[in-house]
């Protein structure tokens, strides 16, 4: 099997921390030189120093702020004047939970901005580099809503669909030059986004931490939650050579907690 990504350059968003700095650690491990996507130039300096460099990878970071669309842009086209991206990880903190009912318009607004418009400017900027290449990965990170609405996450569940058919209507007009797209549905993973889930419902139900964490891992079948850097495998495994023939899918990694197929 074919996971060498050796002369790659890929570009993972939100990679201070969880899934996005899993990904890119497994990314580099793979060969591949990773340019780390976040708001914090002091946190991505240490991550850089986790990186693998054995296969003569030259890693760096971009400092950008989703909530300023033209700042992302002028720096995303500068970045690929400078070097192809061949890997496009998208990922971004999720929106605030709560019923949808509650929720304000500004929130879909928002959340709209930073996850599907983000990811467009981003994935248009490094689209000619792919093509010249004959060689692109799109790799979305989402959430299993996508297939099985979350209760609590009314905004999320909204946004995360638009995100979805998104990016399948990417993978069938992309496809035609190499590029593929595809979604990974991470369940229940140990990050911060968890940790604060957890917490805001154990208030609202004035139970301990423990018993609302005990409860949400009885409702996977591996019974407990993944860690970040199992969702990162199926990342790595998208963007390998390997997955060549893998598009416009959506893979849930949720230890089987979604019911639906």
């Amino acid at each position: 099997m074919n996971l060498n990504l050796s002369g790659k350059n890929a570009l993972v968003c939100g990679s201070s921390k969880g899934i996005g700095k899993a990904a890119a650690i497994e990314l580099a491990v793979l060969g591949a030189s990773v340019t780390l996507v976040s708001r914090s130039s002091e946190i991505m300096s240490k991550n850089i120093d986790e990186l693998d460099q054995s296969k003569g990878q030259n890693h760096d970071f971009l400092v950008a702020d989703f909530s300023d669309s033209e700042d992302l842009t002028q720096k995303i086209n500068q970045l690929v004047l400078s070097k192809p991206i061949h890997i496009l990880v998208n990922n971004t903190g999720g929106p605030p939970g709560g019923p949808i009912v509650d929720a304000e318009s500004k929130a879909f607004i928002q959340a709209f901005h930073n996850h599907l418009i983000c990811n467009h400017i981003l994935t248009q900027a490094v689209l000619n580099g792919m093509k010249e290449s004959g060689y692109g990965r799109i790799i979305n990170i989402i959430s299993t809503s996508v297939k099985q609405p979350l209760n609590g996450l009314g905004v999320s569940n909204t946004i995360r669909g638009a995100v979805a058919n998104w990016a399948k209507t990417m993978a069938n007009e992309l496809g035609q030059f190499g590029i593929t797209v595809n979604n990974v549905l991470p369940g229940a993973t140990k990050t911060e986004r968890l940790q604060q889930i957890v917490e805001n419902k154990a208030n609202k139900t004035n139970q301990s931490i423990d018993t609302v964490a005990l409860a949400m891992k009885s409702a996977v079948p591996l019974r407990r939650f993944a860690t970040p850097r199992e969702i990162a495998a199926a990342v790595a495994f998208l963007a390998s050579p390997a997955a060549a023939y893998i598009n416009g899918i959506n893979l849930p990694v949720d230890g089987g907690r979604t019911k639906s197929l």
